[in-house]
């Protein structure tokens, strides 16, 4: 793993009162065509450290992207929705500027900023961004004293507010968020309570292979669904039709099952599937009565006999880490199997912790996110993290040692 929050200052270490925190956060928000948030879960994962920030008098810019636009003439990613919310949550003005990289930031923060936050316009508006401009970071440091990275979610980017901005600034750290978040990750390596069961899911074998390898020789069990789940039962020799199958990755799938076996630990693959003939059709849907698929159909569920099966195991878990959903849960006929993991977890009562991307949004979606024990907001970040990737956002607050440090005189 890792090092952690080792070497790493918290938003609690600095006197803010009167000074000005650049606040990096992660409002990434999903949004529908007329531009409407459909979950804020981020928003309001990021309020305490805001609340915090402006109880302690500090000034506060906050500054986030949102989606991915290719220009600044691409208005649907405006702040504008968010920074409206967050005005709405914190029962402030949210300021939002027409640029990420505005002049007249200097000029509001000349005022008194009573009941008065700044929101940059979306990073991303600016090319410099994601070219981790040191142009576009010199002139961020001049409006701020302190810089404070919260978006977990976007730390594994080494973007100008990820990594050229901090890299520039004597005083940083993390917030509430990035706090939580890595103690809760750290946890699953950390002496976790047993019996510990990691879930995966999704579509790809490959985009799990680094996670499986840190967990196998931490966890008892694995639990395996999504379409994931076809490329380990083709490699058992089971029929599963036209479901997705990584074939590159069948070798590894068959010597993993291999090497979870030998270990003496568990591993569930689904026993049935609910299947159809296309991936969008929900007209021939068919529960299957066993593990084999039928040449002309595609997995997109696990059946209710795995369900059942997978639940029991869960629930006498002590430690859950899911990361990936069961099925096409966006379908609500594909989405019993997904929801089913989120309910089982969220009646144990034991450490419960949720990996981000959609695994996240499937928890919220279930309506069981407020029982679970931590959401992760990172999606790749915390696959990353989990996987023991040193991330950008990060290791540039990291206290270096003397010797790592730069060569300059120390003044006494």
């Amino acid at each position: 793993m890792s090092d952690g929050l080792k070497g790493i200052k918290t938003v609690r270490d600095f006197e803010l009162k009167g000074k000005t925190v650049f606040l990096r956060l992660d409002l990434n928000v999903p949004m529908d065509k007329e531009g409407n948030i459909t979950d804020e879960t981020r928003i309001t994962a990021s309020l305490p450290t805001i609340k915090y920030c402006f109880e302690k008098g500090a000034k506060i810019i906050i500054a986030s992207h949102l989606g991915r636009p290719k220009t600044s003439a691409d208005r649907q990613y405006s702040m504008e929705p968010v920074a409206k919310r967050l005005g709405e949550l914190l029962d402030l003005e949210v300021v939002l500027m027409e640029e990420p990289d505005s002049e007249g930031v200097k000029h509001i923060l000349y005022g008194p900023m009573k009941n008065q936050i700044i929101c940059l316009e979306n990073l991303r508006f600016d090319q410099g961004e994601v070219e981790n401009s040191t142009e576009l970071a010199v002139m961020w440091t001049s409006y701020a004293d302190i810089y404070i990275n919260d978006a977990f979610g976007a730390s594994h980017r080494a973007h100008a507010s990820i990594s050229a901005l901090p890299e520039m600034m004597q005083e940083k750290g993390v917030g509430f968020l990035i706090e939580k978040e890595i103690k809760m990750l750290d946890g699953l390596f950390d002496k976790p309570q047993k019996p510990y069961i990691a879930v995966l899911g999704g579509s790809k074998v490959s985009d799990k292979i680094p996670v499986i390898e840190k967990l196998i020789n931490v966890v008892d069990g694995f639990v395996i669904g999504g379409a994931m789940a076809y490329t380990f039962l083709k490699a058992q020799g089971v029929e599963v039709g036209k479901s997705l199958v990584e074939a590159d990755k069948l070798k590894y799938a068959k010597e993993m099952i291999e090497r979870i076996e030998a270990r003496g630990k568990t591993l569930l693959l689904p026993v049935d599937h609910i299947t159809s003939q296309a991936f969008g059709d929900t007209k021939n849907i068919r529960v299957t009565t066993n593990h084999q698929i039928k040449e002309n159909e595609i997995g997109l569920d696990i059946g209710p006999k795995t369900i059942e099966l997978y639940k029991k195991y869960l629930a006498e878990a002590k430690t859950v880490f899911w990361n990936g959903p069961m099925g096409v849960f966006e379908t609500t006929e594909f989405s019993k199997g997904t929801f089913a993991i989120a309910e089982v977890m969220a009646a144990n009562p034991g450490t419960m912790i949720v990996g981000g991307g959609d695994s996240a949004a499937a928890a919220e979606i279930s309506g069981f996110a407020d029982k679970m024990t931590h959401i992760s907001t990172g999606g790749g970040a915390s696959l990353e993290y989990l996987q023991g990737e040193r991330l950008p956002g990060l290791e540039v607050l990291r206290k270096r040692k003397q010797s790592e440090s730069s060569t300059s005189t120390p003044t006494f």
